[in-house]
């Protein structure tokens, strides 16, 4: 293998990513707890994966579904008990899985003791835990958009000041520049980390910096008084220097993975996070492909999207960090819809487009993350009404798209049913039974009708199914480190409908095919790419093996992979 790559573990592991609260419901209440995690290990054992990536668990108010953390060191009720938790990892390790936890710490709940003290006086020892300002004019000090609300700054009567919050009012952002909350969240991280998890995947981790003396966001003509400007939200100067210092006090000591969420990042940016020579994460999560059907407004308004800016996007990450740092490998999680309802067809190519995205996603450079109900082929949800959405995102959007814009109702429901997060948090559809299996009790967000047809009993009788595709696809990534380690080249750059890549690693070389519509192009080999013999590694339809690969004329949404000699 060439010197200049690295093998690790985490390179080489597939992540899959549970939401508790909508995974399995051990005790009726209608919510995803510990225990029904604990219960569904022999699952994952089963499907072949390497890591969980637990969403928050710790104790919450439930703001925004534990991403406002109001006490880092115990377990939320509606989850169970840190004894559970610890169970949990007891069990997964004896399975040979691995645990990884949401380190959430660009702000805390505004019910944490920190922001208690924080705000009870302007001369609290805490106070500068958090960010406050002065009114300016009488008015919020700048003109930021919060992603949830429509200001980053909530007026506090108490003391006369401003709080910023990126995110929920709910959320207060934590203050960075104070060496004191840095010490706090260190000697956290070093807690769990002593407790034997195997890493972190870190939220919104580029926020941590705020643009220095918090400017107004240019309005460029936009509507409303306040401005969604992520460029003074994220990768701001002082980022590195506290990724540099969490590195050197705790994440160098231990054998772990680390993944940051980074908003807005290129692949350049993306270096000075995990350039292996950087001493910062391991990898981070980038959503420049996530936001090609995202309209000039935002995610909310959808575009057509074309496959040669897709696979110009994959590309351009694949080549950047090739040899230099490591890409995550996703198309959905708990922020983002179903991707077989975004990026393939969910009603009559479910089972192929399913399959054939898969197939993008664990033979690329990076490390693979499942999202649970993906290796089903779960679709996303059409409630009838706004009352059915829990999502806090869902609801500030329709607001504001109502109220503020003077949108249309049926047009704000269509993006919701295209874009809302709630998609990704349906329960997990375990079986037909009442409620999917998922549990006896009310769930706390509706099911997807579709249960009947989709869900994991259907799929583990099928040896047909997306769950057993899954499963081969996993254990030919670890047979071949050719699909780890290769190097990748693209092919066919300019065809609308065939995505198509060689992988190699010294001698050994897998060619990639994909057709990613409902059309049946034909697929050419370029004439500069010689071989002797092909053998088909796996598919999504039946294949003659002894099929040319010059020439094939593809069927909806087919998937091949070869090793070609």
């Amino acid at each position: 293998m060439k010197e200049t790559l690295k093998r690790t573990w985490w390179k080489e592991a597939v992540v899959y990513q549970v939401y508790p609260r909508s995974f399995y419901d051990s005790n009726g209440d209608g919510i995803g707890d510990l225990r029904g995690v604990i219960q569904k290990l022999d699952y994952l054992k089963e499907l072949g994966i390497d890591v969980i990536w637990l969403n928050p668990v710790y104790k919450s108010p439930n703001d925004d579904n534990g991403y406002d953390i109001s006490d880092y060191y115990d377990i939320m009720d509606e989850f169970g008990t840190l004894a559970d938790w610890e169970e949990l990892l007891l069990k997964a390790h004896e399975k040979g899985i691995k645990i990884i936890m949401d380190l959430v710490v660009n702000h805390t709940s505004d019910e944490h003791p920190w922001f208690i003290e924080s705000r009870s006086s302007r001369d609290s020892a805490k106070r500068d835990y958090y960010i406050w300002m002065d009114p300016k004019d009488g008015k919020e000090p700048n003109n930021w958009a919060s992603f949830f609300s429509p200001s980053v700054w909530e007026w506090d009567e108490a003391t006369g000041q401003y709080y910023l919050h990126l995110f929920s009012k709910k959320q207060p952002d934590l203050n960075w520049k104070n060496p004191e909350v840095r010490r706090e969240v260190y000697k956290m991280m070093k807690w769990w980390l002593d407790k034997g998890i195997d890493g972190f995947r870190m939220d919104v981790i580029n926020a941590l910096a705020k643009a220095e003396g918090f400017p107004d966001a240019p309005t460029d003509g936009k509507k409303g008084r306040y401005v969604f400007c992520p460029s003074l939200y994220f990768n701001q100067p002082g980022i590195h220097e506290y990724l540099k210092e969490m590195n050197r006090e705790v994440l160098s000591k231990y054998d772990i993975m680390t993944v940051g969420e980074t908003g807005g990042v290129t692949p350049e940016e993306a270096l000075l996070y995990v350039g292996e020579d950087r001493d910062e994460l391991n990898m981070v999560f980038q959503f420049e492909h996530m936001e090609i059907d995202a309209g000039p407004s935002g995610k909310w308004e959808t575009v057509p999207w074309k496959l040669t800016d897709f696979k110009r996007i994959m590309s351009k990450w694949q080549l950047s960090l090739q040899g230099k740092g490591w890409n995550s490998l996703y198309l959905n999680n708990h922020d983002q819809p179903r991707m077989v309802s975004r990026f393939g067809n969910d009603k009559e190519f479910r089972v192929e487009s399913a399959k054939m995205l898969a197939t993008l996603l664990h033979t690329l450079q990076g490390t693979p993350y499942i999202y649970q109900g993906e290796e089903i082929g779960m679709t996303n949800v059409r409630f009838r009404s706004i009352e059915e959405y829990n999502d806090i995102e869902i609801h500030n959007f329709y607001n504001i798209a109502l109220n503020e814009l003077g949108l249309d109702e049926k047009e704000v429901m269509e993006a919701i049913y295209l874009k809302g997060r709630d998609n990704a948090r349906t329960p997990m559809q375990w079986d037909d039974s009442p409620n999917a299996g998922f549990t006896t009790g009310k769930p706390w967000l509706g099911v997807n009708p579709n249960y009947k047809e989709i869900n994991v009993a259907a799929a583990l009788k099928d040896s047909n199914s997306i769950f057993y595709y899954y499963k081969k696809l996993i254990q030919l990534r670890k047979e071949n480190l050719v699909i780890v380690y290769g190097d990748y080249r693209p092919i066919l750059e300019e065809d609308e409908n065939i995505y198509s890549y060689i992988r190699t690693l010294d001698d050994d070389r897998i060619l990639v095919i994909l057709n990613f519509f409902d059309r049946t192009p034909e697929f050419r080999l370029p004439e500069d790419i010689a071989y002797d013999s092909a053998e088909l590694l796996i598919s999504n339809y039946n294949v003659d093996p002894a099929e040319d690969l010059r020439s094939i004329k593809l069927r909806p949404y087919e998937a091949r992979v070869y090793r070609i000699r």
